[in-house]
């Protein structure tokens, strides 16, 4: 297990800047996921990692040394693509033993690695078999095989599920967090799928633009995003964003939003244009509250609803209960859970700092944590 240390790591291809200035720490054994849409920078910093690109400036260190210039053969790491990289002539069992060959080790260790591995991935059944014909589950199995028989510092992959069907993603997804469980390795994951980074990673770093935004929890990042960006990017349906009618004042536990007082925790900053953050599960149909909406839409989900309530400040959508939902062009009144508001810097996109973040974080200090 390796701590892998980015320094102001900077990468240009040209006029265009793909990672800024990124300082990130990822903790030994840490199962660490790079979250953020197409181009934001999240392959750029995994390949730099690697060694595969160099970086422009900046530094990174594993397990204490600085790899920065050195080649991806000499950093020790195992990086597992998205599209395998297998030889199709070459049976299984070749080829999770082609790296252990290309560093002379005695065939005994080889022949013992690759069986532990392929007890570990359930493949022993297979390893005679060419790679070329094998379902896409398979092949992926093969790839983490290889990677695995290393035993490197750390891994590294690149979207490794992205050409797998839904329903055999969400099993890999199980499967690579038991393997973590198994190894302890440190791992970077780099996907744009939310649902993935949710469900297997420790900590999750959202990106955008070539910046990190954010690096947390799953659980963190879902109830306390650092950013708007943030907020809108993880969970489905997103987070609501209100804009506040007035300045904000520090020690401020109540805003208006379209001329109705709503009750808010304390934000501790001043912000003279500001946004309400809400998750559609802590808005409440109210018929007491002074915020009204007419749903235009009520979508079904099985356990639960999403009402779709057109206000005058913009969409608003609410989780209800699955026998709970209202018919369009009902007329609501909205009201929110004050411990779970959020309120935004509407300039920066940033979060104000106040009693609601770590209410977010630790639960409504009762015990109690929201999902």
């Amino acid at each position: 297990m390796s701590t892998i240390v980015l320094s102001n790591l900077h990468k240009r291809f040209g006029d265009f800047t793909a990672v800024r200035n990124t300082n990130l720490t990822i903790s030994a054994g840490r199962f660490v996921v790079l979250l953020g849409p197409s181009g934001c920078g999240k392959t750029t910093t995994l390949r730099m990692i690697a060694g595969l690109e160099l970086p422009t400036s900046g530094q990174i260190h594993i397990d204490g040394e600085d790899v920065t210039a050195l080649r991806a053969r000499q950093r020790d790491i195992a990086f597992v693509f998205q599209m395998f990289a297998l030889y199709p002539h070459m049976s299984v069992r070749n080829n999770i033993a082609f790296p252990l060959k290309n560093e002379g080790i005695s065939r005994r260790e080889i022949a013992a690695r690759v069986e532990s591995a392929a007890r570990m991935l359930r493949i022993e059944n297979i390893l005679d078999r060419k790679t070329g014909g094998l379902s896409g589950g398979d092949r992926q199995r093969v790839a983490l095989g290889r990677a695995i028989v290393r035993h490197p510092k750390a891994f590294l992959m690149d979207e490794p599920l992205g050409t797998l069907d839904a329903d055999f993603r969400e099993l890999m997804c199980l499967e690579l967090r038991k393997l973590h469980n198994t190894l302890k390795a440190t791992t970077i994951y780099v996907t744009h799928d939310q649902s993935e980074a949710m469900a297997m990673a420790d900590d999750v770093v959202v990106m955008n633009q070539g910046e990190v935004l954010q690096s947390a929890s799953p659980h963190e990042v879902y109830h306390s995003p650092a950013t708007v960006f943030v907020g809108n990017f993880i969970g489905s349906p997103p987070m609501n964003f209100l804009a506040v009618d007035a300045a904000v004042e520090a020690g401020a536990e109540q805003v208006s939003l379209g001329g109705a007082p709503v009750a808010v925790a304390r934000v501790d900053a001043y912000a003279s244009q500001s946004l309400l953050g809400i998750r559609p599960e802590h808005v409440l149909i109210d018929p007491r509250a002074a915020l009204r909406g007419r749903v235009i839409a009520d979508e079904y989900l099985g356990s639960h609803q999403i009402l779709v309530v057109e206000t005058s400040l913009g969409i608003v959508r609410v989780r209800v209960g699955k026998d709970e939902g209202r018919a369009a062009g009902a007329q609501v009144g909205l009201s929110f859970r004050k411990e779970r508001t959020l309120l935004y810097d509407a300039a920066s996109g940033k979060m104000l700092p106040g009693a609601a973040r770590q209410m977010a974080v630790n639960g409504n200090g009762n015990g109690d944590a929201y999902v």
